[in-house]
């Protein structure tokens, strides 16, 4: 099993273990990670769980769906790479991944 590490806008990282089939959201939430809110559940509809991902993850994770794009042209901190935790699912193939969260969730 390998980890993931989420890396806060102020440079705080959490090192999480990967779980294969959850969301980067339910992880972000079940380790009580600070920064992601979660607000509509992972229902695509709110953005409070906007990550940024290295292009390198995008690669493995794909782009985001237009549902998606349009919660996240709500932050002033979207970049090319941002995606919701809620749309991501977590695979073996993301151990070592790092994900930055802005510093405001929208």
């Amino acid at each position: 099993m390998g980890t993931i590490t989420f890396v806060e806008y102020d440079g705080t990282e959490h090192v999480i273990d990967l779980e294969a089939g959850k969301t980067l959201m339910q992880l972000a939430l079940d380790n009580a990670l600070p920064s992601i809110d979660g607000d509509c559940g992972g229902e695509c509809a709110c953005g409070t769980c906007h990550v940024i991902l290295d292009s390198s993850l995008i690669k493995k994770v794909g782009s985001a769906s237009s549902n998606e794009i349009q919660m996240l042209d709500l932050s002033a901190e979207k970049t090319a790479t941002s995606r919701l935790a809620c749309q991501v699912q977590v695979s073996e193939d993301m151990a070592g991944a790092i994900v930055r969260l802005p510093e405001y969730q929208v």
